[in-house]
This record gives C-alpha cells, sequence and structure tokens, in this order.
C-alpha cells in the first residue's frame, strides 16, 4: 500500500559539482577576500591588550585578531544539515555556522543555497572524496592553529553515507576537537516513520552497483533478526528489488521511503515480491530513496536442522543442488552457504547410499555455486 504522507516546501539541492576551488586556493587563511568584515577585537578589552596583542583570556579561548569575541571555541564541527526541507535546520547548527571559520562540504554551491537562506555568510571550502587527499592536510594545519571549521554535507549529517571520516580520525589523532552538531539524517527519519520495529537496525549504507556485489551483501544479512535500511539512488531501485526480493524473500514486509520532508514524500510499504514486481513495470521514481526491510519471520528464522533438511528432500530431486539451496535459503531465511553445505551432504549420502539416486543435479559447472561460496 503506498502512503503519501503530508504536502512540504521542500528545496531540491542541484547536482553537486566537482570544479570548486581547494583549501589551498586565496581566502582560507586571508580573512579578506570572501570573508565578512569581522568586528574590531580591540573594542573588547577581554580579548586584546593595550598593545594589541591578545589577551591571556584570549589565548585560553583560541581567539586571535582576526576572531570575533564569542567566536567558536577552535575544533571541527560536524554539523547536520536538512535533507529537503530547509526548516529543519537546527538552532545550534545555524548558530555554528554562522560562527565558524569556514565551512567545508561537499559542494559549495549546494552549502550556499542554505547558507543563503539563513543568512549566513561565511567562507566555503569543498572537501570531497575527489579532493579530500589533496586538502585534508591544509585542513588539519587550520585546526590545529586553532581554527573552528565546519564540515557539512550535501544534506544529512556527515559521515553517514558521505564524506568525512578520514578527516575526522586525523584530526582525534592530532588531539583536536570534533564536536557533534547532531540534526537530519534520512535513514532514521524514514526509519521513525516506516512503521517497522526501530529496538534492532542494521544501516547497510550503499548497496553495490553490481548484481552479484548487491546480492552477496544482502546474503550476509539476511538472516539477522534486525530491521535493515539501506540506500539507494532512484535509478538502480528496480533491480535492487528484484536483488532483495529474490535474497531476502517475496513475502518479507519492506518499505520505499522516498523524498523525505519534501512535497512529494512517500512511504510505500508492500512485500519486497510487490515491490519488485511494481517498480520494475512503473520504472524508477523520481527523488531520493530509502530501503528498509523488516526483520524475518521469527518462525522462518529458527527453522530446525530437520526443518532444514525436509525442505531440501523436497526441493532436491528434479533439480539442481544450486537452485534447491537458492530455493530453501530464500524460503526459510538462512544463510545460502549453510543451505548449500548441507544440500551437497545430502546428495552425496544419497548417492553413495543408492547410486547416483533421484537427488539433486552436478554440482559444478553452471549449476554450481558461482559465488564463492
Amino acid at each position: 500500500m503506498t502512503r503519501r504522507i503530508g504536502t512540504r516546501n521542500g528545496h531540491s539541492p542541484d547536482e553537486p559539482g566537482l570544479d570548486e576551488p581547494g583549501l589551498d586556493q586565496p581566502g582560507l587563511d586571508d580573512p579578506g577576500g570572501s570573508t565578512p568584515v569581522r568586528s574590531d577585537p580591540a573594542a573588547s578589552p577581554a580579548t586584546a591588550n593595550a598593545d594589541g596583542t591578545p589577551s591571556r583570556a584570549a589565548a585560553q579561548d583560541g581567539l586571535a585578531d582576526d576572531r570575533v569575541p564569542d567566536a567558536l571555541a577552535p575544533g571541527l564541527y560536524i554539523v547536520a544539515t536538512p535533507i529537503g526541507n530547509l526548516r529543519d535546520l537546527t538552532f545550534r547548527a545555524r548558530d555554528v555556522l554562522m560562527r565558524a571559520d569556514a565551512i567545508l562540504c561537499e559542494d559549495t554551491r549546494v552549502t550556499a543555497k542554505l547558507c543563503n537562506a539563513y543568512g549566513i555568510a561565511r567562507p566555503l571550502r569543498p572537501y570531497h572524496d575527489h579532493n579530500a587527499a589533496r586538502v585534508r592536510p591544509a585542513i588539519l594545519e587550520r585546526l590545529a592553529d586553532g581554527a573552528a571549521l565546519a564540515l557539512v554535507s550535501d544534506a544529512g549529517t556527515p559521515l553517514i553515507a558521505d564524506p568525512g571520516y578520514r578527516l575526522v580520525r586525523e584530526a582525534r589523532d592530532a588531539g583536536i576537537a570534533v564536536v557533534p552538531i547532531p540534526g537530519a539524517a534520512s535513514p532514521i527519519a524514514a526509519l521513525s516513520a516506516a512503521g517497522l520495529p526501530t529496538d534492532r537496525f542494521l544501516f547497510g549504507g550503499f548497496l553495490g552497483q553490481k548484481t552479484e556485489q548487491r546480492r552477496r551483501a544482502l546474503r550476509e544479512v539476511a538472516a539477522l533478526p534486525v530491521s535493515l535500511v539501506f540506500l539507494t539512488g532512484a535509478a538502480r531501485l528496480p533491480a535492487v528489488l528484484a536483488d532483495m526480493a529474490a535474497e531476502l524473500g517475496a513475502d518479507r514486509e519492506a518499505v520505499v521511503a522516498r523524498e523525505i520532508t519534501k512535497r512529494f514524500e512517500t512511504f510505500d510499504s508492500r512485500p519486497l515480491g510487490e515491490l519488485a514486481a511494481a517498480y520494475g513495470e512503473s520504472g524508477p521514481p523520481r527523488g531520493e530513496v530509502v530501503l528498509l526491510v523488516a526483520p524475518p519471520d521469527p518462525a522462518v528464522a529458527a527453522a530446525s536442522e530437520d526443518d532444514l533438511d525436509a525442505a531440501l528432500l523436497a526441493a532436491l530431486p528434479g533439480s539442481s543442488v544450486r537452485s534447491a539451496a537458492d530455493e530453501v535459503s530464500r524460503a526459510l531465511g538462512l544463510k545460502r552457504r549453510r543451505v548449500y553445505a548441507r544440500a551437497l551432504e545430502l546428495r552425496d549420502r544419497a548417492g553413495a547410499a543408492g547410486g547416483s539416486g533421484p537427488v539433486g543435479g552436478p554440482s559444478g559447472g553452471p549449476d554450481g555455486c558461482d559465488d564463492g561460496e
């Protein structure tokens, strides 16, 4: 059943670009240029001595002559931004972005729209997968010198399926304060409204681009007694749903959450088989997508060895070992490695007892296990 939730005046950012200048370009260390004019710190007796040098209080607070009296404490601030609706920026996030020495962003054009909406006038510097290795040393040097830098992604919480892990790790290793500024995150937003169990869940990020990559990843988590949360591009949604139905079971409950917090937000809740068929016929939708899958049925997940043997003995006659293992692993929600190994044992046992017998076909060649398991 597809449910369309609410009508919101959301905003969709442009596609990100990668041709922005790096931190080694003019402007990062120069308080002039793109940096707004700041108030004179010497105007405050708490931040400067009579000779114009920073006071002890200013030094303790990490302030320098080019910083406003209420500047942020030095450190790297991990700032969550809206995932669609600009109104979802928190007061604290706005405050940090307005007071940071510079904002590190995936795409300066996307972040500029957010800054313009909130009257934030701080230097924007690109930090993304394509330039991170080159500009990270300059960022760490600036942080070591006492700067307060904010890291944002195009949407949501940085590092959650976005760049930033190595920067945070190296900053912490260098003794630099790393401060989380929490806010929107599409996996959590989707999970909160999907109607699936939330006490235990696994965030699997983006599945692979190739079918076998996706299926291998899905097999690893198929039997876990938790809700599963994945991200995917809309263009790949039909193929991903088909892989999920094949590996997790066509009857397993799932939700396609699309355009969360935006005007056309929808939560499409149906069994995986129905979702795969529907999107396979209609084609990819528009917008950002979060995929959620319910935990396996406890009765199915608790299948015993006897249940496994009975299912395999019913499936093997007239089928290859591979086909029987695929069918039973999906039906019982068991890992394919375990099911395939047991199917081989049953086939070999039947062969030893009375020749080739009626159980199973060959396991090698095209009917063998083709996934390294």
